[in-house]
């Protein structure tokens, strides 16, 4: 759990951070202000998909004890899905940061967040697996499972 809770505040700094950067980023090189660039996802995302579904499987493993039952898969999921954020969101970053240059970004940079992608994709169904590993193990139902992670 606390490796959980270590990686959702990591990625709210890093979601704050790169808010922070992309808004003093743009105003420093005369970025017009709502034209379209990758920079303003990554706050999102790192936000998002970083802190608020940590934050979520944080309550999940603290229901379901998924690092206990399942600490292949929950490893699996763990390091695949962060390392998808990462290397989507380091994408991101760059891509985002060569249009307020008015410079043009490359096919291999559009690769490896495409594989970033893929990444958090392949944790997402990972986590899934878990999750319904977990529930079928409770004998309960879905929304059971649910009402009982929320309570």
């Amino acid at each position: 759990m606390r490796k959980l809770f270590i990686a959702a505040t990591v990625y709210m700094g890093a979601g704050l951070a790169s808010g922070l950067f992309f808004r003093e980023f743009t105003k420093l090189n005369d970025f017009p202000e709502g034209a379209p660039t990758m920079l303003s996802g990554v706050h999102t995302h790192f936000l998002a998909l970083g802190t608020l579904t940590l934050l979520i499987v944080l309550a999940l493993e603290k229901s379901f004890a998924l690092s206990r039952t399942q600490p292949r898969v929950f490893a699996w999921f763990f390091w695949t899905y962060n390392a998808g954020l990462v290397i989507t969101g380091g994408m991101q970053l760059v891509h985002g940061s060569l249009t307020v240059l008015g410079q043009e970004s490359t096919r291999t940079i559009a690769d490896i967040a495409g594989t970033g992608h893929a990444l958090i994709g392949t944790g997402f169904i990972l986590l899934f697996v878990m999750i319904g590993r977990a529930v079928r193990r409770e004998g309960t139902t879905v929304e059971a499972a649910l009402a009982t992670a929320t309570a």
